[in-house]
């Protein structure tokens, strides 16, 4: 045992709190960024935050209100009258026409239009209130009746009026009997069908209708007709009404113009607001009277100045990971998603001397404005698999699209199993396993060869 004394020389990353603060503003959407923005605005007096764009905007969106009065002065509601309108403009005429009805108004207007009396409705609108985000009634009846001090046969009888409004299932008190009511309203229930529903529905999701045959004694094909007749029943009888929830629409970080044949990159400056540094502050750093006073504002100065620097940063790289996917993905742009290439995180970051984990950050929850719609980034991103005849790599999507067309061609009666798909796509030189098939038919939802056969 000795103590003794060694020089070293070594080489270390050791990532600053400026470093760490400007990694995380990369990964951020820009929703989180502006909920950034406002935290730091709150806790730094130096930060001076303009939201001119988000005022212009409002101003704009008065003056085209104004202008969409001028359609309802007229008495002719044809197209015509709105011939001048771009669908690209913030505002729809056709907004300020309807309104999306919820499941909940919907139902009320059938009890109000029922022939019963005021207590009997008022049972239904309480049953309506009842009703969770499926449509289904999965309180007991018995704690309902309880609250509502009324007898179990008042509340099935309101019960069952509830349950013969629109949409068919609606107040059902589980999947089996949705179907059930959909079935009594479709004149289709008979004891086989009743059977299939109460004691089969897992055989019928998975198509084993062998089994179903033996246990109702009928045959494989009378089975399977039934299972047809079921599968066009809705389990879910909101499914289609608003829910009370808006839905919350992407703002894209970047528009995509083309002009003539080029691509053209136009971040979205009204995401953001405008950052500077308040005037005032800079009159104490002058004065230097008071040195506590003082170095409190430079510590805000530099730390609204690193924010505001990192911001700009963080555009920079974003603007420069687009414009090199323009470049990569050119066909895309040009021709819709057939034509996407294999694009990986490693391509982008040695194409721009940057780091994987860079890129990773700048497309995470970002989005941009194309002729294709709203995309996300990392959707432009795809592995490949390197096809013997073309030479080249062929992407994912290429190959799901051809599985896809495979499955829809296929004989019903003999469907394709995953093994013979994969022989299928390797003679046109896509070469993926057995396995990774049965994966991407799974990510397309398609069923397996058992359970697609039609008898």
């Amino acid at each position: 045992m000795d103590f003794s004394l060694n020089l070293a020389q070594e080489q270390k990353l050791i990532m600053t709190q400026q470093m760490q603060l400007s990694v995380k503003l990369l990964q951020m959407s820009s929703y989180d960024l502006q909920e950034y923005i406002e935290n730091e605005f709150q806790e730094n007096p130096i930060l001076e935050v303009e939201y001119e764009n988000k005022k212009q905007e409002e101003q704009k969106d008065i003056i085209e209100y104004k202008e969409l009065v001028k359609y309802l002065e007229f008495d002719n509601y044809s197209s015509q009258n709105y011939k001048n309108y771009n669908e690209h403009d913030e505002i729809s005429p056709f907004n300020f026409i309807s309104s999306e009805k919820s499941l909940k108004e919907y139902l009320y207007e059938q009890v109000s239009e029922l022939n019963e009396d005021d207590y009997t409705k008022a049972i239904c609108e309480y049953i309506i209130e009842s009703l969770d985000s499926k449509g289904y009634l999965s309180l007991s009846i018995e704690d309902i009746a309880k609250e509502l001090k009324i007898n179990i046969d008042t509340f099935n009888d309101a019960l069952k009026i509830v349950q013969n409004f629109e949409p068919d299932g609606i107040g059902a008190r589980n999947l089996k009997e949705c179907l059930k009511i959909q079935m009594r309203k479709k004149h289709f229930l008979d004891d086989n069908i009743c059977k299939i529903v109460d004691e089969h529905l897992q055989d019928l999701s998975e198509n084993k209708y062998q089994n179903i045959a033996k246990a109702l004694n009928i045959t494989v094909k009378e089975a399977q007709t039934y299972g047809d007749k079921i599968k066009t029943l809705e389990p879910k009888p909101s499914r289609g009404f608003f829910t009370g929830e808006e839905v919350k629409y992407v703002s894209p970080d970047a528009y995509i113009r083309k002009v003539d044949d080029k691509y053209y990159i136009e971040m979205n400056e009204s995401l953001m607001p405008r950052l500077s540094i308040n005037s005032l502050y800079k009159d104490i750093l002058n004065q230097e009277k008071d040195d506590v006073a003082t170095e409190f504002v430079k510590e805000k100065i530099n730390s609204a100045m690193f924010l505001i620097k990192s911001i700009e940063q963080r555009k920079s790289t974003i603007y420069k990971v687009i414009e090199k996917i323009i470049e990569l993905q050119y066909d895309f742009f040009e021709f819709g998603k057939e034509y996407l290439k294999p694009m990986t995180l490693k391509q982008i970051a040695e194409s721009l001397n940057m780091h994987e984990s860079t890129i990773s950050r700048a497309i995470k929850d970002k989005y941009i404005y194309t002729n294709k719609g709203t995309i996300k980034l990392k959707s432009l991103f795809t592995t490949g698999v390197y096809s013997l005849k073309e030479g080249e790599d062929i992407s994912v999507f290429n190959i799901k699209k051809e599985m896809k067309r495979l499955i829809e061609k296929e004989d019903k009666n003999k469907p394709l199993s995953d093994q013979v798909i994969c022989e299928k796509l390797s003679e046109n030189g896509m070469n993926i396993s057995r396995r990774t098939v049965a994966k991407y038919r799974d990510e397309l939802q398609i069923k397996s060869s058992s359970k697609r056969k039609r008898f």
